[in-house]
């Protein structure tokens, strides 16, 4: 089945009112109708600087990747502001598909970096974002987007990574994933199902690091918000540490000696 929707999904440079509808109709699907962005923002994008690619499967819209041109002071960048598949497509290589034609799009367009956000506790983007595509993280968000009422962030601030894709270098592969001879800077262990985060480390100076995350955290939210809400400010306090001491989050690998449990690596 998913070979067959990857063969014959067609992926186009969306242009026509009627095509952004369905983005539109999508869009609250995926996230809530409050959350949407509106179609004449959208019309407007795609004719300065910006783009929506649509992942169509007979004639259906199945997926998204809305972007828009961003400036940082010094140059012009791509914002890859959303990436939303239908629920009954998840998982199946839809996203990433998109993301590799936003890149050789972005290249024809005369971007050399793309950058994004997504929240690091969610481990199914981290590996799209960081382990399959090759993007690093440099800095972290505090509440991004304020509070937001959708299923996925209703309750907990919006933390998110800010991650960058080059367009026109090769991602290295040479990457220093032996967790076993570098430093975990959060403790965990198991409390009622539950991977709970413990004492953390703010000391090391290892060239490689690793932060454990759980790989289930909307089902950590659901069974016990508290160990969720530890999980959030233990990460943030960890990150925004590192980061802002010349560490770069490299790559989201799963630990083979804890089924459920990823590890982020941080490189220096």
């Amino acid at each position: 089945m998913q070979q067959d929707i990857l063969s014959t999904m067609i992926i186009k440079n969306v242009k026509s009112i009627a095509d952004l509808q369905q983005v539109h109709k999508l869009e609250s699907m995926v996230w809530s109708p409050e959350d949407t962005v509106p179609i004449s923002h959208t019309a407007a994008t795609i004719k300065n600087g910006g783009f929506i690619l649509g992942a169509f499967y007979k004639e259906e819209l199945i997926g998204f990747q809305y972007s828009f041109p961003g400036f940082n002071g010094k140059k012009p960048y791509l914002v890859s502001h959303s990436l939303g598949i239908h629920s009954d497509y998840r998982k199946q290589g839809i996203g990433e598909k998109l993301k590799h034609e936003q890149r050789k799009l972005a290249a024809e367009m005369g971007y050399d970096l793309i950058s994004w956000t997504y929240d690091p506790l969610e481990t199914v983007n981290g590996n799209l974002n960081l382990h399959k595509l090759g993007a690093v993280c440099t800095s972290y968000i505090e509440n991004a987007y304020g509070e937001m009422t959708d299923g996925m962030n209703d309750g907990i601030s919006t933390d998110r990574f800010v991650v960058e894709w080059s367009v026109t270098e090769t991602n290295s592969e040479n990457r220093n994933c032996d967790i076993s001879a570098s430093t975990v800077l959060i403790q965990t262990k198991f409390i009622d199902g539950c991977l709970t985060p413990g004492e953390i480390e703010l000391e090391e100076s290892s060239e490689a690091l690793f932060v454990p995350v759980p790989g289930n955290f909307q089902e950590i939210k659901k069974m016990n918000f508290d160990t969720a809400l530890q999980w959030r400010e233990k990460t943030k306090k960890v990150f925004t540490h590192y980061l802002e001491h010349g560490w770069v989050v490299t790559d989201l690998v799963k630990d083979p000696e804890n089924n459920g449990h990823y590890m982020y690596l941080l490189e220096k």
